[in-house]
């Protein structure tokens, strides 16, 4: 694995395959790692880096505030998200490529397209998170966490991360920040000093902006109507990746096709050739 400094951050990442780049948000929600491509529930079943790897340069890393990169105590939106993947492709000196999202990682693909079209070939959404019970349960972790921060503190936090070494999505009192506290001690100092009440401010903006609609977060349904950009759209079917969502993206952007598969026969087989398929028409 690579380190780079992306937009004052420090970002792990790797680039592993050969051919046109792909640049790959992975999924994971809170925890997007480069490791939940081959870890992560139907992203194991279908393995997209063993067969994506044989005809594209996969660039995945791990995003801000996950894994082992690093992260920043401000408000983090969707837009901060497609910041760092633009830095990453500057870092690598790579002027367009094809992206690829999954679950979480589908709302910045999206966005990417729709505030930087000339730097991506396509998109590949893939099972993109949405639906009314995904916003309700973003809220409410974040809402935990803030209860947390009310009754403990902020070095309790710290504390908290250090010792029970749980990303967000595991255990919500640790918050957003709560991997980079427990790989970098200058940052968790700075943590435990940051003004409170600022704190909680930024961390209830986060999760208002974050989990605003009952359908697929991030870039806005008008600015998609007017994106041009291929889209490939695989939908999910549980909780936090309503096929809805799959849907509003597929009525949202003009060049999209969307597949109309069922998770069952979501399998190695079928899926990968598919995505390669549509990756190679779409340039």
């Amino acid at each position: 694995m690579k380190t780079a400094i992306i937009d004052g951050i420090s970002t792990r990442y790797d680039v592993v395959g050969d051919g046109p780049p792909l640049l790959m948000y992975a999924p994971g929600g809170f925890d997007a790692t480069i490791e939940k491509w081959s870890t992560q529930g139907i992203y194991a079943k279908f393995k997209p880096l063993d067969h994506l790897t044989k005809h594209f340069s996969c660039i995945v890393f791990d995003r801000r505030e996950c894994g082992l990169s690093g992260g920043r105590i401000e408000r983090v939106t969707y837009a901060h998200y497609v910041q760092h993947g633009l830095g990453l492709l500057d870092h690598l000196k790579i002027e367009q490529a094809h992206l690829m999202g999954g679950c979480m990682g589908c709302s910045p693909v999206a966005l990417f397209g729709v505030l930087h079209p000339e730097r991506v070939k396509s998109v590949v959404l893939y099972w993109p998170v949405g639906g009314a019970k995904y916003r309700l349960a973003g809220q409410m972790r974040f809402a935990e966490h803030l209860g947390f921060v009310n009754r403990e503190g902020q070095a309790a936090v710290v504390k908290l991360a250090r010792e029970g070494g749980k990303p967000f999505g595991t255990d919500p009192r640790g918050g957003p920040f709560a991997s980079v506290l427990q790989h970098d001690a200058a940052f968790a100092e700075s943590y435990a000093a940051f003004n409170v009440e600022k704190y909680k401010h930024l961390i209830a903006g986060w999760a208002r902006t974050m989990f605003d609609r009952d359908t697929a977060p991030g870039a806005e349904p008008e600015d998609m109507l007017c994106c041009d950009v291929p889209a490939f759209i695989v939908p999910g079917n549980d909780a936090s990746h309503a096929t809805s969502a799959a849907r509003f993206l597929h009525e949202c952007l003009p060049k999209s096709e969307y597949w109309d598969i069922p998770v069952a026969e979501q399998t190695e087989a079928v899926v990968s050739p598919r995505l390669v398929e549509f990756l190679q028409r779409a340039g």
